[in-house]
């Protein structure tokens, strides 16, 4: 099953709401797609209380989306985990690609970032509201493709 891999610093807002907006749209590609999400930096997540983001959680709700993975605690990105992925994303550019050359030497440049700045730097509605376009645009691009 073709599938997307969301990357972001640890796995607990950004990528997971990704994930979990992508699967709630998938149906719509007309094909067998479907999404997962991982941590680059899963230590530096020190604050990250509890398996999701109450930013993300509550953004899900008020779209009308059950979090499947709700439950589901961040997890690390693995080598196979890349290797697994059709198309990987990763949430933003600065912040990810110094991670995945570090990290995953060769991956950087196989990878589609995108520019969704963390709670340090965006609004939770900003930064999810961006990511909201961005999958939409995504789900758009397959459906075409």
């Amino acid at each position: 099953m073709p599938h997307v891999l969301f990357l972001c610093t640890g796995n607990y807002y950004r990528s997971r709401f990704a994930e979990e907006l992508f699967n709630h749209h998938a149906p719509s590609i007309g094909g067998p797609w479907s999404a997962t999400s991982r941590a680059l930096a899963i230590e530096r997540g020190t604050g990250n209380v509890g398996p999701l983001s109450v930013h993300a959680s509550k953004a899900l709700e008020e779209r009308g989306i059950v979090a499947c993975g709700a439950d589901r605690m961040p997890k690390a990105c693995s080598l196979g985990d890349l290797e697994a992925a059709r198309l990987v994303v990763a949430l933003k550019e600065a912040e990810h690609r110094p991670l995945l050359t570090a990290r995953f030497s060769g991956w950087q440049d196989r990878v589609t970032y995108w520019h969704v700045d963390d709670v340090d730097l965006a609004s939770p509605v900003a930064a999810l509201g961006d990511i909201d376009l961005q999958v939409e645009d995504l789900i758009r691009r397959l459906r075409q493709a």
